[in-house]
């Protein structure tokens, strides 16, 4: 079981070789890896990759003419987790590699060290932004901790380790998000909810306030229109609230004039994962004529999609095979509810289309 964690970083007060190194060197810290025991490197040496980190840089500069200044990316540090007793040192730093390569893809330089100064191993990584050629950086998108955690959960099944079901939200790489989901909602987010709810059905400025006191609001009138919450010890003016929330907006969504979606952000839904692939027939492979390098590369490949399917089946709830029947019976018959509906509407077509050219005529 691996709990995964991404960082940028970026220019610090004294400036890129500063910030590389300090993280460079917190990675390779002696008295943390066995006495530099426990160091790898991919595409660098560990003793020179700040320089060589460097080197790529200024060469990406010289190639492109970019310059992020203070935004820039220098690098990227992952750390991968296990828990307590589940792998050794040695295990932590070849599976903290194979993470690596995978995440990269193979075009970035990193180091990668396994530390044993806590009770629970584990892998700092610190890769390169710029990638081996020098033209590019390495692209970083939204919830890329949950792409990051998805491909460490791989590398756990094929290695036979276990991994974390539900895992709850991100503390470091997705800070944003956490406390939005995690801190309670505030008094103008609370008031534009009940008035969401209260707009519902009304037909009047009247029928809207009158649903507000309904639902416990205190209402003061005067040059602007104030709302105090049950308990609370403070008028909320109208005016603070928004522009979907104004006196003027809230009677064109009465009239049905202004048409808003919800305003609280959420963290957005899990991608489902790729879907599994089919297993490769090695032995008939070989008996096509196939030699012992595809038999060693399909082994990894059926047990890569192995994990995949496990994956798969785990995000859609199916624990036995009863449930697999069953979701499949269900999706079959939504299918061929589709399937009719979508035949239905196209002999309308035709039929508007005939319609249409005999109007035409």
């Amino acid at each position: 079981m691996a709990t995964t964690w991404m960082k940028a970083l970026h220019r610090s007060g004294g400036g890129v070789a500063a910030a590389l190194g300090l993280r460079i060197d917190y990675a390779k810290d002696y008295t943390k890896t066995d006495d530099g025991a426990l160091i790898d490197s991919y595409e660098c040496d560990p003793y020179t990759a700040q320089n060589e980190f460097l080197f790529s840089k200024r060469l990406y500069a010289k190639k492109t003419g970019r310059d992020q200044g203070k935004h820039d990316v220098i690098a990227y540090h992952v750390r991968m987790s296990f828990k307590p007793g589940e792998v050794t040192p040695q295990r932590t730093l070849e599976l903290g590699r194979e993470l690596a390569l995978r995440w990269t893809k193979g075009r970035h330089q990193f180091i990668v060290a396994a530390h044993t100064n806590t009770n629970n191993p584990h892998a700092h990584i610190v890769f390169n932004s710029v990638n081996l050629y020098c033209d590019r950086k390495f692209a970083d998108f939204k919830h890329s901790a949950i792409a990051l955690r998805r491909v460490s959960d791989r590398v756990c099944l094929e290695h036979g380790l276990s991994v974390i079901e539900k895992p709850g939200l991100s503390k470091g790489y997705n800070r944003a998000e956490y406390l939005r989901q995690s801190k309670p909602p505030t008094v103008r987010e609370q008031l534009r909810d009940i008035m969401d709810a209260a707009l519902a059905g009304c037909k009047s400025h009247d029928d809207f306030l009158s649903a507000l006191l309904a639902a416990g609001v205190d209402i003061k009138h005067g040059k602007q229109l104030a709302f105090k919450l049950p308990g609370a010890k403070k008028f909320v003016r109208q005016d603070t609230l928004g522009d979907d929330y104004s006196v003027d907006a809230i009677q064109e969504r009465i009239d049905g004039k202004r048409i808003i979606t919800h305003k609280r952000k959420t963290v957005a839904p899990v991608a489902a994962s790729t879907k599994p692939n089919l297993l490769i027939d090695i032995q008939s492979k070989i008996q096509q004529g196939y030699g012992e390098g595809f038999r060693r590369w399909a082994t990894v490949q059926n047990l890569k999609e192995a994990a995949k399917t496990l994956l798969f089946l785990q995000e859609h709830g199916i624990t036995d095979y009863e449930s697999l029947v069953e979701q499949a019976a269900e999706a079959s018959k939504t299918f061929g509810a589709h399937n009719d509906r979508r035949k239905t509407i196209e002999v309308r077509l035709r039929e508007i289309a005939e319609l249409q050219k005999h109007i035409g005529v």
